[in-house]
C-alpha cells in the first residue's frame, strides 16, 4: 500500500530549527501545566473509594452533591459517566471513609441508602476501593517503569546503531511522554493505570518508528556516495514516509473507533494513544533525526571498523 508517490526528496531538515523550537515550546507548556495545575490522578494512584450509580432518568448532580455533603463527604467528586443517567462518585480516603474493602462497602451501602431515599431508581453498578499506600506505590512504580524503559532503550540503540542516534531516540521518546502527559494535565483528564499503560505503549510505538528511520539513515550513509548528512537524512525520511503514514493512519483509525464507541472506561487510554501516535510520528521525523544531525552524525561514524589480520602487512612472497 502506497499513500504518496514521492519523486523528489522532501527537505525535512530545512525547517528543523523551527520544529525543535515548536517542540521546546510544547515541553515548556507541559512542564508549566504540571507546576500550576498538576495531574488529575485517578483512584489507582490517589487511593479512595469510587461508586458508579445508574438512574432511570437523568441524574440531578446538584442533589447528589447535597446528599454527599450530608453524609460527610464534602470533597467528593460527582460527575456524569458516559450518559446523563450514569453518575460516578469519587471520594478521597478519609478517616471516616474506612481503610479496608469491608469498610468501603459499608460506606457504599450508606451512600446508596441515601441516594435511594432521594431517587428509588438508583442502582449501584460497581464500587472500588484503593488504599492510599497502594496508590502512592503505584504512582512511584509507574514513574520508575517509564524511566527504566528509557534507559534500556538508550543502551540498546547505542549498541545497535550509534550513540548520536541513541541520544536522538531517547530525546524523542522523552519528548513524546512529557507532551502526552502534559495534554492530560492541561485538559484535566483523569490519569489512571490504563492511561499509564497507553503512555508505555506510546514509547514502544514511537521507538519502532524511530528505529525504522534510523536504520534507513544508516543504510543510506553507507550506500550513497554523494550528499552531505542533511541530504542523506532527508532522502531517508522521504523513503520511509509512506511506511510511516500507513502505520500511523491505520493505528489512528482503530483508536478513533475506541475513542468514539469504547465507553468511558477506555476513553483515557484511547485519548493518550491517539495523541501519542500523532506526536510520536512527528518526533520520529523531526526530533530524533534533527538531534542526531545536530550532534554531527556523518558517514565516518557509521563505517564498519576494519579489523586487520595478524601478519597482513607482510610480503606474501617472503619465506
Amino acid at each position: 500500500m502506497q499513500l504518496l508517490n514521492l519523486q523528489d526528496t522532501i527537505k525535512f531538515m530545512s525547517i528543523r530549527r523551527f520544529t525543535l523550537a515548536f517542540s521546546l515550546l510544547l515541553i515548556i507548556g507541559s512542564l508549566a501545566s504540571f507546576a500550576t495545575k498538576g495531574i488529575n490522578w485517578g483512584l489507582d494512584f490517589t487511593g479512595g473509594s469510587l461508586i458508579e450509580v445508574s438512574f432511570a432518568e437523568s441524574a440531578d448532580l446538584q442533589k447528589i452533591r447535597s446528599v454527599m455533603d450530608e453524609e460527610g463527604f464534602r470533597d467528593a467528586t460527582v460527575q456524569n459517566f458516559g450518559s446523563s443517567k450514569d453518575v460516578l462518585i469519587r471520594m478521597a480516603p478519609l478517616e471516616n471513609a474506612g481503610k479496608t474493602t469491608a469498610d468501603s462497602k459499608m460506606v457504599g451501602d450508606r451512600i446508596m441508602k441515601s441516594l435511594t431515599a432521594m431517587d428509588d431508581t438508583a442502582t449501584m453498578r460497581r464500587i472500588e476501593f484503593v488504599g492510599p499506600s497502594v496508590g502512592s506505590e503505584l504512582r512511584e512504580q509507574g514513574g520508575l517503569a517509564m524511566l527504566t524503559a528509557l534507559i534500556c532503550i538508550l543502551i540498546y540503540v547505542a549498541m545497535r546503531f550509534e550513540w548520536r542516534f541513541a541520544v536522538g531516540s531517547v530525546s524523542a521518546l522523552a519528548h513524546d511522554v512529557i507532551i502526552t502527559v502534559g495534554l492530560f494535565s492541561v485538559l484535566g483528564i483523569e490519569f489512571d493505570l490504563t492511561v499509564l499503560a497507553a503512555v508505555l505503549a506510546v514509547i514502544g510505538y514511537s521507538l519502532n518508528d524511530t528505529i525504522v528511520v534510523s536504520d534507513r539513515i544508516r543504510e543510506n550513509f553507507l550506500k550513497m556516495r554523494q550528499g552531505d548528512s542533511e541530504e542523506i537524512i532527508d532522502t531517508s525520511l522521504t523513503q520511509t514516509l509512506n511506511r510511516t503514514m500507513v502505520t500511523s493512519i491505520t493505528t489512528a483509525l482503530v483508536l478513533v473507533a475506541l475513542l468514539l464507541v469504547g465507553g468511558e472506561l477506555i476513553k483515557g487510554f484511547a485519548t493518550a494513544l491517539l495523541f501519542g501516535v500523532v506526536i510520536g510520528t512527528y518526533s520520529s521525523i523531526y526530533v530524533a533525526s534533527s538531534i542526531a544531525l545536530g550532534l554531527g552524525i556523518s558517514k565516518e561514524d557509521l563505517m564498519p571498523t576494519v579489523v586487520e589480520k595478524e601478519g597482513a602487512d607482510q610480503d606474501p612472497m617472503m619465506p
